[in-house]
């Protein structure tokens, strides 16, 4: 799928092959995703577009490595590469579980549940979609915005999934599914046709996706995308120097802080019961 292309002169929507804006006829250069960044994180080796996405993708893989370390000791210390990872340690790391939610008031789960995978499949499926979405809504929302978008559309993703299942549940799929909502909402906002169809095609691959591939959590995906749709529709475009954006910064803190408060509870738990 093409990616999605907005003319800097007047923000619409054009054909990413353009290189003259049919809203209001200005010249357009090369996308910023094409361009030549001096900016480079890590030597050059992540463009700064990707580079929040690739800070999530990297906490993804380190706790999928510590799960699969976990599960080869509970299963006397044989490690599959594609083998998945076991219920007993997804929970321990923070899965979604309805008991544990509502009776033992564990709310950190609707948090550390997306950022758990349960297989190899399961988290480079959720990696080239996260990849190819976080740049493109954290370039129309900014950085602030879409730290927000993330975690809301996680979180609304495992309240859909916990209401609707007592499963063990994890991925960030919700979260995924959250970002394509989101940039619905931008295509409706501006009035672009174009990127409200483009994305349109992304969520019914989802959704066609969810209903053909078993054990897939199709309530946390709806959950997600109207979290993020929702959140989308109410956060609006960066407005550069406005005191408002000291607001959404402070509230992408509190969204890194909460993570990490999540994780620090799930460590705890994953304490007591390895060493106890």
């Amino acid at each position: 799928m093409a990616k999605p292309r907005m003319c800097p002169h007047c923000r619409a929507f054009i054909d990413p092959k353009s290189r003259v804006c049919e809203y209001c006829g200005e010249k357009v250069g090369l996308p910023s995703w094409k361009r030549p960044d001096p900016t480079k994180a890590l030597g050059g080796l992540i463009a700064a577009s990707h580079f929040t996405t690739f800070i999530i993708l990297f906490i993804n893989f380190a706790l999928f490595i510590s799960t699969m370390v976990l599960t080869s000791k509970f299963q006397g210390g044989s490690i599959s590469l594609f083998g998945g990872i076991d219920g007993q340690t997804l929970f321990l790391f923070g899965a979604k579980d309805r008991f544990a939610i509502l009776a033992r008031g564990e709310w950190w789960r609707l948090i550390t549940a997306g950022f758990l995978h349960g297989g190899v499949l399961h988290i480079l499926m959720n990696t080239w979609v996260l990849f190819d979405l976080g740049a493109q809504v954290e370039d129309c929302y900014d950085t602030s915005r879409f730290l927000v978008i993330y975690l809301a559309s996680s979180i609304t993703g495992f309240l859909a999934s916990m209401f609707w299942s007592s499963s063990l549940s994890v991925g960030a799929s919700a979260a995924a599914c959250g970002l394509i909502g989101a940039m619905m909402a931008y295509g409706r906002r501006t009035g672009s046709s174009y990127i409200w169809k483009a994305y349109m095609r992304w969520a019914i691959m989802l959704l066609v996706f969810g209903l053909l591939v078993p054990m897939v959590d199709n309530a946390a995906h709806i959950g997600g995308f109207i979290g993020g749709f929702a959140v989308g529709s109410m956060v609006g475009s960066p407005q550069y120097g406005s005191p408002i954006e000291s607001v959404w910064k402070a509230a992408a803190g509190f969204a890194v802080l909460l993570v990490a408060v999540s994780f620090f509870f799930a460590y705890q738990l994953l304490s007591r019961a390895l060493f106890s």
